[in-house]
C-alpha cells in the first residue's frame, strides 16, 4: 500500500512527464500552446470610453446612451439618478435624498454635493415618543411623520447646472418614457413587492400603482406609472420649482396634512442641496475621498483604513482569520466613534479632522489585541477632538475624459415609508428614522446614536452612505459604493481593500464574501462562504458569529491601465454594468 506522500510523487511525476512530452511536442512541430492565460476567476466588463454600473440594467443603459450622446458622466449620473426612480421603486427616488461624489478631470477638483433629507421646521426632539418616553412603534418607519423634506431633485439639479453639459429635459426624457410605457416586473422585484406588501398595502395611492386588485404585481406583469410620468414632465418644463413649490409640492403637502404629517410648503420651498469639502485619506499610497457628515461613511473609511494600514491584510490572506479579526476589532472601535460624534455638521461640531488622523488612528489600534476579541461592553467612544489640527441604491459613472461621479441616494427601508404622494407617482421616504429618535434606542439598523444626532427642526439625520472614488498619483483607480444601511461602510471598505491589498478585479472584489461589525451588537455577521477553519479560530478568539443574509450591493468601476473594467453586484441580479 502507498502512502499519501509517495503516491502524491508518482501523480506529480506522472504530470511532469506529460507536460514535458507535450512541450517537446509543441517544439518538434513548432506549435505554440497556451493553456489558461489569466488569473481572473470571474470577468468584469470591459470598455475604452464610458461605464455606467447600477442596480437596474434599464437604468444604466439609459446612462449608457446619455454618454454615447456626448454627455459626459455627470450627464449620465443624473440621468440614471431619475431612471432609478422609475425601475427601481424600492429604492431609486425623487422622493428621498442622498449624495454624490464627482471627480473633475480637468481641474482635478473633488466635489462632494449633499442632497440629504431635512427635519420639517416642525419636528422636535420626541415626536416619535409617547407619553410615558416610550418609542411609539412605526411612528419613525411607516407614518407621515416618518417623512423628511426630500433632497434629489434640487441635488441632481444643482450636479447638472455646475457640472454638467445637457439640458435637465434631455437627462429627464428616457424616464419620462419608461414610467409612461412601463417595464417588466422581473422576479427580483416580486420579492421586494412581497416582502413590503403590508407596508405599501395600508396606503390607496401606493395600492393603486404596486397591486393588481388585492395583491402585489408579479413577475411578468407591466409596472406603469402614469403619474409619476407626470411629476417628471412638470421638472423636466418647469426644472426643480415644479417639485418644491409647484403642482408636485401642493400634492405632497395635501398628502401631509391630510394624514398628520408635519411637512409644509415652506419645508419644501426652503430646501438647498449644498456642495461640501469631500472627507480625505491615504492607503498604502492611494488617495481615497469620501463622503463627508451627514454622512458618517467617508470619516469612518479613512479612520479604518488609518488603522488597518498597520497589518499585512495582503500577506495574510482575503478573509483569513487573522484579516477577519482585525477588521473587526478596527469596526467596532470605528462604530464606537459614529455613536458618539456623528451628526448634521450645520448643527453640532463633527471632529473630522481628529477622526481621520494617523495619529489618533495610531492610539487606538494599540487597543486591539491580535489573540482575542474585545467585548464591544469595554469600548467606549475615544478622544478624537486632541487630534484635530437597507433601502438605499448606489451607482458609479465614468467617461471617456475621466470625470467619474458616486452617488448613493434612499429612501432609507425598503420602499421607505410605503406611502406614495396621492396624484405625483412619488414614493416618499421614512429618512426621520435615521436620526437619534431617543438615546439608547437603536434605529432599524440596530445602530445607536447619541445628541450629535438628535431629532431637530431643519436639520440632516446621519447617514452611512459612502459614495468614494480613489485616485492613484492623481489619475482614476477606483469608484464604488453600497446600499444596506449600517453595513454601506463596511462593504465599501471591502471593495476598497479587495482591489487594493489583496489585488482582485471588480468583479472578484465584488462577490468575495463579506463581514461586518457596528460595535452593538457585539455580534461579527459574516455571509455564507468564510471556511470553517477561520470561524472555528474567530471563536476561539471569543467572537461571536453569526452567518446571515447577503450585505450590499456594489457597482464597482476600476481602472487598470489599459482600460476601465465595471462589475454589477450580483447580489441583486437586476443590476447591471454597461461600457462602450
Amino acid at each position: 500500500m502507498f502512502s499519501f506522500k509517495k503516491t502524491s510523487i508518482i501523480l506529480l511525476s506522472a504530470l511532469q512527464l506529460s507536460s514535458s512530452l507535450v512541450f517537446a511536442q509543441a517544439q518538434s512541430t513548432g506549435a505554440q500552446i497556451q493553456y489558461d492565460t489569466s488569473y481572473d476567476i470571474v470577468t468584469p466588463i470591459h470598455a475604452q470610453h464610458g461605464v455606467v454600473s447600477s442596480e437596474h440594467g434599464l437604468a444604466s443603459q439609459v446612462g449608457l446612451d446619455i454618454l454615447k450622446r456626448g454627455g459626459n458622466a455627470v450627464d449620465a449620473a443624473v440621468a440614471v439618478g431619475f431612471a432609478l426612480a422609475v425601475v427601481l421603486p424600492n429604492a431609486g427616488n425623487i422622493g428621498g435624498g442622498g449624495f454624490m461624489l464627482i471627480h473633475d478631470a480637468k481641474s482635478g477638483k473633488d466635489i462632494a454635493l449633499d442632497f440629504r433629507e431635512l427635519a420639517p421646521a416642525l419636528a422636535k426632539r420626541d415626536m416619535f415618543l409617547d407619553a410615558s418616553g416610550k418609542v411609539i412603534p412605526g411612528g419613525s418607519t411607516s407614518s407621515h411623520l416618518a417623512v423628511g423634506v426630500p433632497g434629489t431633485v434640487a441635488g441632481l439639479d444643482l450636479a447638472l447646472r455646475k457640472y454638467g453639459t445637457m439640458k435637465l429635459k434631455d437627462v429627464i426624457e428616457p424616464s419620462i418614457k419608461l414610467a409612461e410605457h412601463g417595464f417588466v416586473v422581473t422576479p427580483h422585484l416580486e420579492t421586494l413587492l412581497n416582502a413590503s406588501k403590508n407596508q405599501l398595502g395600508k396606503w390607496a395611492s401606493s395600492r393603486a400603482i404596486f397591486f393588481k386588485g388585492d395583491r402585489p404585481l408579479k413577475a411578468g406583469e407591466l409596472l406603469v406609472q402614469k403619474d409619476l410620468a407626470n411629476s417628471l414632465r412638470l421638472i423636466a418644463k418647469e426644472g426643480p420649482k415644479a417639485f418644491y413649490e409647484g403642482e408636485i409640492a401642493k400634492k405632497i403637502v395635501a398628502e401631509m396634512e391630510r394624514n398628520g404629517g408635519l411637512m409644509r410648503a415652506d419645508d419644501l420651498k426652503n430646501y438647498r442641496a449644498v456642495e461640501r469639502e469631500p472627507v480625505r485619506g491615504s492607503y498604502r499610497g492611494y488617495d481615497v475621498v469620501s463622503m463627508p457628515p451627514p454622512s458618517s461613511g467617508g470619516v469612518h473609511i479613512i479612520q479604518m483604513l488609518n488603522m488597518l494600514e498597520h497589518y499585512p491584510l495582503g500577506a495574510q490572506g482575503l478573509n483569513s482569520a487573522k484579516t477577519v479579526h482585525q477588521m473587526t476589532e478596527v469596526m467596532k472601535l470605528a462604530y464606537a466613534d459614529r455613536a458618539e460624534y456623528l451628526g448634521d455638521p450645520d448643527f453640532t461640531k463633527v471632529p473630522i479632522k481628529g477622526l481621520t488622523s494617523r495619529a489618533y488612528a495610531d492610539e487606538l489600534v494599540k487597543k486591539i489585541d491580535l489573540d482575542k476579541a474585545t467585548p464591544s461592553s469595554s469600548i467606549k467612544p475615544g478622544k478624537p477632538i486632541p487630534y484635530e489640527s437597507d433601502q438605499t441604491t448606489h451607482y458609479s459613472v465614468a467617461d471617456e475624459h475621466g470625470n467619474l461621479v458616486a452617488t448613493t441616494y434612499t429612501l432609507n427601508l425598503l420602499f421607505g415609508s410605503g406611502i406614495v404622494a396621492t396624484g405625483t407617482g412619488i414614493t416618499l421616504n421614512n429618512e426621520m428614522d435615521d436620526f437619534s429618535i431617543k438615546p439608547g434606542v437603536p434605529n432599524a439598523f440596530g445602530l445607536l446614536g447619541g445628541d450629535a444626532n438628535a431629532v431637530e427642526a431643519k436639520k440632516r439625520p446621519l447617514s452611512s452612505m459612502t459614495p468614494t472614488i480613489v485616485l492613484k498619483d492623481g489619475k482614476p483607480f477606483l469608484i464604488t459604493g453600497s446600499p444596506g444601511g449600517s453595513r454601506i461602510i463596511t462593504t465599501t471598505l471591502q471593495v476598497i481593500l479587495n482591489t487594493i491589498d489583496h489585488k482582485l478585479n471588480a468583479a472578484e472584489a465584488s462577490i468575495a464574501p463579506r463581514m461586518h461589525h457596528q460595535w452593538e451588537p457585539d455580534i461579527i455577521r459574516l455571509e455564507r462562504g468564510f471556511s470553517a477553519d477561520t470561524l472555528e479560530i474567530l471563536g476561539q478568539k471569543g467572537h461571536r458569529i453569526s452567518i446571515g443574509r447577503s450585505m450590499g450591493r456594489t457597482q464597482t468601476i476600476k481602472f487598470n491601465g489599459t482600460d476601465i473594467e465595471a462589475y454589477s453586484d450580483p447580489r441583486n441580479p437586476d443590476g447591471r454594468a454597461l461600457g462602450y
